[in-house]
């Protein structure tokens, strides 16, 4: 018995391919490179804090910097008249201006 097959190709190399790569293109660029620039805004930001500004933390709390501690790695925040908290460099969410006008 003589058996007949048809013969599937395998559409080429590359074009085997091509539907992973557009998957790979748009995951970077609807994902990968927003959130790239998102970090590199937000350690710009980081970076030119300075003593005097109104930010807010990722708790929400709202404060002025009134110093630095530890090679600019802890941030002293006056909440109140004599309240002073020492939090994280990276616990600071943004300007408190800007936190306000979002809202």
């Amino acid at each position: 018995m003589n058996y007949l097959y048809a013969q599937t190709s395998s559409g080429g190399g590359i074009l085997g391919f091509l539907p992973f790569v557009l998957i790979l293109l748009v995951i970077y660029f609807l994902m990968l490179r927003p959130q790239m620039k998102q970090q590199k805004d937000r350690k710009v930001m980081l970076g030119n804090l300075k003593k005097g500004d109104k930010v807010v933390t990722s708790g929400g709390i709202h404060g002025t910097i009134t110093g630095f501690k530890e090679k600019n790695s802890t941030v002293i925040l006056t909440v109140d008249k004599h309240v002073k908290l020492t939090v994280s460099k990276s616990a600071i969410s943004g300007p408190s201006s800007s936190i306000e006008k979002e809202a």
